[in-house]
């Protein structure tokens, strides 16, 4: 064997080598580096170095926020109405040893705590809630998986219900009762405006019972009304305030009064 062939199976070595102990972590990775199987500083972002040979193991673990989606869940409301729901989950890891040391597989772990978390809180909510208080159910979902998966090293952001699916029959039963909903606010709204009405009928009554002259204008202003329309006959009450001058006033004389007993030529 050559030195020159000595040589280059020396190089070829070292190539090797260093290839296999060089490391490159991105700006948005860590390496979690177990060395004999003990626990060493974290490493990264950019380039570092390990022991070949199986000396180091290297666990390469993303920052960046992460979006898991919970499997549809069949969960019965505390009201006793059967929905099938299903979620969407952004986390973020920050302590990178953490969510290797403490947990087998983060991911798996907070899908499943997740999972369960959502058939629990939504078990306790009714279905009103459901459909009309989203945030409330998101913000008690997300701080209790939050506070399961903190010891992991997990940061968990938003959680948020994606959708809710009913069954047929429910769905009908819901439109039957919107539809009886808008009923009774039209019927409300009808009897408060005729009630309204009649109060302010009741003050003008009043107010021109106290008046007769009022009232006469009232007929007066009626009868205008009624009058352009003329191919009809309308029998129209006169109230005696109206006629009651007229009753009072004497009434003149056509034929002279007879003098002593006796009747003018005239007359005759």
């Amino acid at each position: 064997m050559t030195d020159a062939m000595v040589m280059g199976i020396f190089v070829l070595l070292a190539l090797g080598l260093g290839g296999s102990a060089i490391r490159i972590a991105r700006e948005y990775e860590r390496g979690v580096v177990f060395r004999l199987g003990r626990l060493m500083p974290l490493r990264g972002p950019g380039l570092f170095f390990v022991f070949p040979f199986g000396v180091d193991h290297v666990r390469k673990i993303d920052l960046r926020v992460i979006t898991l989606e919970v499997p549809q869940q069949e969960v019965i409301t505390c009201d006793n109405v059967t929905v099938k729901v299903n979620a969407v989950i952004f986390f973020q890891v920050i302590d990178a040893q953490a969510a290797i040391v403490r947990v087998y597989n983060f991911m798996e772990a907070t899908s499943q705590i997740a999972q369960t978390t959502l058939r629990a809180v939504l078990g306790q909510s009714s279905l009103d809630e459901l459909l009309g208080a989203r945030d409330k159910i998101n913000d008690k979902l997300r701080a209790i998986i939050d506070r399961q998966t903190e010891p992991w090293g997990i940061k968990v952001g938003t959680v948020e219900l994606k959708d809710a699916q009913l069954a047929e029959s429910m769905v009908r039963a819901l439109a039957r009762q919107a539809e009886a909903e808008r009923e009774k606010r039209a019927k409300i709204i009808a009897t408060e405006g005729e009630f309204q009405a009649a109060q302010v009928l009741a003050n003008a009554a009043q107010i021109i019972s106290t008046q007769p002259a009022a009232l006469a204008l009232r007929y007066m202003q009626t009868l205008l009304d009624m009058g352009s329309n003329q191919n009809s006959t309308i029998v129209f009450p006169i109230p005696i305030e109206l006629i009651r001058p007229l009753l009072a006033a004497p009434v003149p004389m056509s034929a002279p009064l007879p003098v002593n007993g006796t009747v003018s030529e005239k007359s005759r």
